[in-house]
């Protein structure tokens, strides 16, 4: 078998696009491994993500091949390699649990990804419990008067790296909207859920205090909104009276790193397509 290849696609739903995509793979001997689509009502939307094995035809052609198609259709498509390991930047500060879990899934081979940075706006004795081995780590302050430049520092390391995707893991500043927009489609956030929603200073303490009963964590593309871009995985976890503010802490932390490491993962494996606000996630 050749290496496989990865198929997505959007575009206004119409009759017909399934039979077209399938019969075009099956014409140039395309064998197909896994097919996912969905039909938006609402948006009137279509999107499709298609693994295949390509047999003796490469991916230039099959590209050359597929544009008619895709422009008859309208299409937004991408093809991709799907096990090529995509390159990654992961930005951090003092709290280092999200990097700590992505890195060791990326040593296990859990992660298809290819750390080229990290980056941090605290001295790497900040996060002192994780093994970068020998991974390039970027010190970079940031002060209100030096956060424009500061920005510009970490636009410059993801272009001299070819940083395909921006992880924020737990790096504990706002994006400016210029760099938001510079990332968009391929940033990701994590932050705590909480019924109520808390803000600020500790968080964890506040929902102790408020008597909260669930708490969890969202994963999602970052955008000019703080905290309201389209959501890509998230996960909750009931507590009770018994949990002290130090056990919120402790499984907030887990819940976060499981979180953000499921978001990676499927944006990596090209299982996540932007639909307005939200997304299309196509599991596997």
């Amino acid at each position: 078998m050749s290496e496989p290849l990865v198929l997505t696609l959007s575009c206004a739903d119409r009759p017909g696009i399934t039979a077209r995509v399938t019969s075009f793979l099956f014409e140039r001997g395309g064998n197909v491994l896994e097919a996912q689509q969905f039909n938006d009502r609402e948006s009137d939307a279509f999107f499709m993500r298609v693994e295949f094995d390509p047999g003796n035809v490469a991916r230039e052609d099959l590209r050359a091949g597929f544009a008619p198609i895709a422009g008859e259709f309208g299409m937004e498509w991408k093809l991709s390699l799907r096990d090529r390991p995509r390159r990654v930047m992961i930005m951090v500060s003092k709290f280092d649990h999200c990097l700590a879990s992505l890195l060791y899934r990326w040593r296990i081979g859990e992660l298809a990804m290819e750390p080229v940075a990290i980056v941090s706006n605290h001295p790497r004795e900040s996060i002192e419990h994780t093994d970068l081995a020998g991974l390039p780590f970027h010190h970079l302050p940031i002060t209100r008067d030096t956060k424009r430049q500061q920005e510009a520092q970490v636009r410059a390391i993801a272009a001299e790296t070819d940083a395909e995707l921006v992880v924020l893991a737990r790096y504990m500043q706002i994006l400016s909207d210029e760099q938001a927009a510079h990332f968009a489609g391929r940033c990701i956030n994590i932050h705590h859920s909480f019924l109520p929603g808390f803000k600020g200073a500790k968080p964890y303490h506040q929902a102790h205090a408020r008597g909260v009963k669930m708490i969890g964590a969202t994963a999602h593309y970052v955008t000019s909104e703080l905290d309201e871009g389209p959501i890509i995985h998230q996960d909750a976890e009931a507590i009770t009276h018994a949990d002290s503010p130090d056990d919120l802490v402790r499984k907030g932390r887990d819940i976060e790193s499981r979180v953000l490491a499921e978001a990676v993962r499927l944006h990596l494996q090209e299982r996540v397509l932007l639909n307005g606000q939200r997304t299309v996630v196509f599991g596997g």
